[in-house]
């Protein structure tokens, strides 16, 4: 079995005040693709606590996409959506590796910078798929560093997805910590809805065992979809949709989009879900 709970470390006490700061993070691999983040980019267009945050603002809202990797191209693809929110929010790439910092285009910008935002104060910060590479350990530390730095009301988005993105999961963070954990994926990608455990964010990765919230969760998943088969006829859309409404009417505290989208969604407050 593949050891999730040790990888890379990066020192969180390194200091940020004077006139250069320090980038906060470790270099990770860096890989990305086309389309890879596009179920978190539609999930967080529709979202009403996201929306009502970037029109509270008003013009000029910021968002940065910390350790974009080796392409542009997820952080370009994201800025795409937000510009669609607010046409004049700055959408910035940070990235701990001088190498892969560059020139701006497509209408985002991109700098020096780890989880100690390069300065900033920003109402959205994402990060996907660079804490699944560094000890389960340091996650607390990461997740303070960047919520401690965030605009009121701002927002952070912490998760992973596997190299094509038909598998994904987030957790969304405010200024309090953790709010709720996301799980997103390909209708026609997975068998069953617990095939997403593999791209856990790296706190839940290793914690998928029994005695787990996370593992009674995707059980009761499974078991709803194993219950649903009877509306595999209509597409597996619908049949998670029943599947969703069933573990609704068990008692699980799952949020229900009030727009269908293409993708099947489970989200949960992170109490049904923490360690």
């Amino acid at each position: 079995m593949v050891d999730h709970a040790h990888n890379l470390r990066a020192s969180f006490n390194v200091p940020t005040t004077g006139k250069k700061i320090k980038p906060i993070g470790v270099i990770t691999r860096g890989t990305t693709g086309v389309n890879r983040l596009r179920r978190f980019d539609r999930w967080c267009f529709h979202h009403d606590r996201v929306r009502s945050l970037v029109a509270g603002y008003g013009f000029g809202t910021l968002a940065l996409d910390v350790g974009y990797g080796a392409s542009h191209t997820t952080t370009v693809e994201w800025g795409r959506w937000l510009h669609r929110l607010d046409s004049k929010m700055r959408v910035v790439g940070l990235e701990i590796n001088p190498e892969r910092v560059l020139p701006a285009q497509g209408g985002v910008s991109f700098e020096l910078g780890g989880f100690e935002l390069a300065g900033y104060q920003p109402q959205l910060v994402r990060a996907f798929n660079v804490l699944r590479q560094y000890d389960v350990e340091q996650v607390a530390d990461a997740w303070n560093t960047v919520t401690s730095r965030l605009a009121p009301g701002g927002l952070f988005f912490e998760g992973t997805c596997d190299e094509i993105g038909r598998r994904c999961s987030w957790i969304t963070l405010d200024a309090t910590g953790p709010v709720t954990l996301t799980l997103a994926w390909d209708p026609w990608g997975v068998e069953k809805p617990s095939d997403v455990a593999e791209r856990l964010p790296k706190v839940l990765i290793h914690r998928n065992v029994p005695g787990e919230k996370i593992y009674s969760l995707l059980a009761a998943a499974d078991a709803a979809w194993d219950y649903s088969a009877g509306w595999e006829p209509y597409g597996p859309r619908v049949r998670w949709e029943k599947a969703r409404l069933m573990l609704v009417e068990q008692g699980w505290p799952i949020e229900i989009p009030r727009r269908r989208v293409g993708d099947c969604l489970l989200t949960v407050p992170w109490d049904v879900v923490a360690p």
